[in-house]
Formats: C-alpha cells, sequence, structure tokens
C-alpha cells in the first residue's frame, strides 16, 4: 500500500487535493494530512481524515510523495516533492517562482507547462515537469447538465479586492435588475469581501437576488446560466465548467471574456452572455487549450502516474536553499540536517 502527505498551509487547499485523496484511496491507497502554521485549521479535516502532528510523525510514515498546493515544502520530509499549485492565474509572477524544493511540477496546460520546462533547463533540470491537469476540477468536469432557468441565473462572483472589485459600481444595476426581475442573481462573495457591502447585498435580497451561504463555489457556479465577475481568479473556472463570464474591468481583459467598462452595459452583456457568438466561443475554446486542455476529470489519475514516473527514474539533487531550508526548520522546530 502507497502511503502519500498533503502538506498545507491555506484553508483553500483542502478543496484542491480532496479529489486526490479520492483517487488515492481508489486505489487503496492511504493519505495523512500535515496542517503548517495558523491560517489552516485542524477542524477543517473531515471524520475520516488524520493529521499527522510533527516531524517525527510524518519521518515515521515514509510518504511516497508529498503533495502541495503552495510554494514551499520541507527538504527533509521523505516522498517525492511534488507541485500541484494553489490556482490557475498563470498571469501572476510568483506562479512561475522556483524555490528550489521540488522534485515534480504538475501543470495544467501548454501555457504553463512550456514555461516551467525553459526553467527546468535554466536551473539545471533537477525536475520533471508533466502536464496532468488541476485535481480541484476534477468532481466537476464532464457532469454539466444545467438546463437554463426563467429568469435567467446570474452568478456574481466579484474579487475582494478594493481596488478592482465590482460591487460597490455595479450595486444599483444589480438591485434594479433583480426587481425588476429580469435576471435572478446568486451572489456568491470572496470570504475576505468587505462585510459592509455583504450587509447592503443581503438587505436587498428578494425573489430574483440572493446572497449564496454555500462554501463551494465550483458548486454556485453549476447553477448558474452565466457568471457574472471582474478581475477574480475564479475566471478559468467558470470558463472550464462551461460558463460564458461576463467580467466588469478586468485588469488584463481577454477575447475569451466579455468586458465591458460602463454599469449600464450590464444587462445588454448579460444578454450576450446568454447567447454568445461563434466568435467568442472558439475564443473560449482556444484559451482553454493553452491552460487547461483535459476536460475529463482525469487530473488526479494523472498526477500519480507522474509521482511513479518520478519515482522509477528517482529523484535528482536539488539547490543548497540554505536560507529558505532554515526557515523552515525554525518554523517545524527541526534543527537537524542530512
Amino acid at each position: 500500500m502507497h502511503r502519500y502527505l498533503f502538506y498545507i498551509e491555506q484553508p483553500y487547499s483542502f478543496s484542491i487535493l480532496r479529489p486526490l485523496q479520492a483517487k488515492i484511496r481508489e486505489q487503496d491507497g492511504e493519505v495523512r494530512w500535515f496542517l503548517k502554521g495558523d491560517k489552516v485549521q485542524h477542524s477543517g479535516l473531515a471524520d475520516d481524515e488524520t493529521a499527522l502532528m510533527s516531524v517525527a510523525e510524518v519521518q515515521a510514515y515514509q510518504p511516497r510523495a508529498v503533495f502541495v498546493p503552495g510554494n514551499v515544502v520541507p527538504d527533509f520530509f521523505p516522498g517525492v516533492k511534488v507541485q500541484v499549485f494553489h490556482g490557475l492565474e498563470w498571469k501572476k509572477k510568483g506562479h512561475f517562482r522556483i524555490r528550489g524544493f521540488f522534485d515534480l511540477y504538475c501543470t495544467h496546460g501548454p501555457i504553463t507547462t512550456d514555461r516551467f520546462r525553459k526553467l527546468g533547463q535554466q536551473h539545471g533540470d533537477y525536475f520533471e515537469v508533466i502536464e496532468t491537469g488541476w485535481p480541484k476540477m476534477d468532481p466537476y468536469l464532464g457532469q454539466q447538465s444545467h438546463e437554463r432557468t426563467d429568469p435567467p441565473t446570474v452568478i456574481y462572483a466579484p474579487t475582494f479586492s478594493p481596488a478592482l472589485t465590482s460591487v460597490p459600481d455595479l450595486f444599483p444595476q444589480i438591485k434594479s435588475l433583480s426587481e425588476q426581475g429580469r435576471f435572478r442573481f446568486v451572489v456568491k462573495f470572496h470570504p475576505k469581501m468587505d462585510p459592509e457591502w455583504v450587509a447592503r447585498y443581503r438587505a436587498i435580497e428578494g425573489p430574483f437576488l440572493q446572497v449564496s451561504n454555500e462554501a463551494d463555489l465550483l458548486k454556485v457556479f453549476g447553477e448558474g446560466d452565466v457568471v457574472l465577475s471582474d478581475t477574480s481568479s475564479a475566471v478559468t473556472e467558470a470558463l472550464m465548467l462551461g460558463k460564458v463570464v461576463v467580467t466588469y474591468k478586468n485588469s488584463q481583459p481577454q477575447p475569451c471574456l466579455l468586458d465591458f467598462a460602463d454599469p449600464t452595459q450590464l444587462a445588454s452583456q448579460l444578454t450576450q452572455g446568454l447567447a454568445p457568438s461563434a466568435a467568442l466561443n472558439a475564443e473560449i475554446e482556444q484559451y482553454l487549450g493553452q491552460v487547461h486542455p483535459q476536460l475529463d476529470g482525469g487530473a488526479s489519475e494523472r498526477v500519480l502516474a507522474a509521482v511513479e514516473q518520478v519515482v522509477a527514474q528517482g529523484v535528482r539533487p536539488k539547490p543548497w536553499n540554505l536560507l529558505r531550508k532554515w526557515k523552515i526548520r525554525r518554523a517545524l522546530g527541526y534543527y537537524h540536517w542530512r
């Protein structure tokens, strides 16, 4: 039986890794979790999930691989170190930062695969880059069976950043359109959204506007006919689920999105999103072909196969990274070197 470790520092990592856990269990493997820092709580574990509480327990467990949605991992943990990424936002510089900890990068599509392979050559090819797709999306792909509602359902998923959010600008239009019954709005706020704006939207709830309490954004996306956002990192996930995305003042607008800058155009943009042109559909297909072309829900299986490939060929020596390694040792109270 193969054993695996999930190393996480953020609460969003649970949803990224659980589909991978399900596939491991399906293959008669075993998973343990290691939660580091005060941002992620053990209360987030399900009843059938077990955490290892110390470095000594991890070393005794001897995992075959350690899966990480973040940027660093203790070098003194046994097993192949695998980066699975915390999102699909390839436009951020931090997405491509090489810190010298990983044996394997499980990329999502050509736009990241090609760049990481070039980075691998620059850094001495000590890590493998294998395009697998993103495990988080596995439960949601290939299962879309949504029927158009009347009036159409708009999933509004704005970002929380004060500099980028559409929440204040679109409030009057969303209020008016919902009162008219032209669209049904389901508002899904980011956990970090300004509470005052959450309260203002809750104050206008009615038959055609609800603020969702559902924690799973992807599940909420599945209930919509079109998605409305701004510069949220969830835009690509919505496109993968077959939703046309209308964005307000996106910081990096792309042809695969219906972007607008005048709040009074909201209704017309949503209407266009409900009946996308052939040109828009082609742009969406082209974009997904670069970001995440494999939409079969099989990323977790490919990740595990990639691990076996690295195990078979053996891991390569990684950079010394003494300062970063010292910081991790200090954080975990582990001062041995090997």
